[in-house]
């Protein structure tokens, strides 16, 4: 793999970069194994940003997740666990996706 060009947070400067490679790249990174739990999320996520061209803030996630996935998946614990604690910044990055504004 090239180089991946990320921004000072580590998130890719081009996001027509993103494969499933790199996300497993992005993921290693910050010491996660993707599972199918965590490709769904990020599937889901990219289908948000193709929809709404921007990354969601928390409750959006959860909201847009629970839609589309279901309830027992579409809820703070559940992405929380999968995504230390910032789903909304952790999982966009992985997707490959700009950071959500608003998020700190």
């Amino acid at each position: 793999m090239t180089t991946l060009q990320v921004d000072k947070d580590g998130y890719l400067v081009h996001l027509e970069d993103w494969s499933e490679e790199v996300a497993e790249e992005l993921a290693r990174r910050e010491d996660i194994i993707l599972t199918d739990e965590h490709w769904e999320v990020l599937q889901a996520l990219r289908a948000f940003y193709d929809e709404f061209q921007l990354s969601p803030t928390n409750r959006p996630l959860i909201k847009y997740i629970a839609q589309r996935i279901g309830p027992e998946k579409g809820n703070s614990l559940h992405l929380n666990r999968l995504f230390k604690g910032t789903p909304a910044k952790l999982a966009a990055k992985l997707a490959g996706l700009p950071r959500p504004t608003n998020c700190l």
